[in-house]
């Protein structure tokens, strides 16, 4: 992968894995939450991965959306998807997720530059 995407997998990981040594138990069930709710249910895990990108650009959340992007990324959403995606968060979010969508842009096409 390219720069941003390393940059950013690496941060997380190091990050995440520190937390872990010195979380409480109710950090630790936050985060089990999390992995649990985006895996496979009565939604698949690209449709929840999709809203969960959505989600996080109309919230203005840089670290979600890149990482919404690399998991839509691996659960195999296309270009044309993606770009509904877009589309989508900026309606609903308004002219203030523009710049998010800018580096949206930029990370996607990193991703699939890989």
């Amino acid at each position: 992968m390219g720069k941003l995407v390393d940059d950013f997998n690496s941060y997380r990981t190091k990050m995440n894995d520190r937390i872990m040594e010195s979380a409480n138990t109710n950090i630790k069930r936050f985060f089990a939450l999390d992995t649990t709710t985006y895996a496979d249910g009565a939604l698949d895990v690209k449709t929840k991965e999709m809203l969960g990108l959505v989600a996080s650009m109309v919230l203005r959340c840089d670290d979600c959306i890149k990482y919404h992007l690399g998991k839509c990324y691996e659960a195999g959403v296309n270009h044309a998807e993606m770009n509904e995606i877009f589309m989508i968060a900026n309606l609903v979010g308004g002219s203030i997720v523009i710049p998010h969508y800018r580096r949206a842009v930029e990370y996607w096409d990193e991703l699939n530059a890989g």
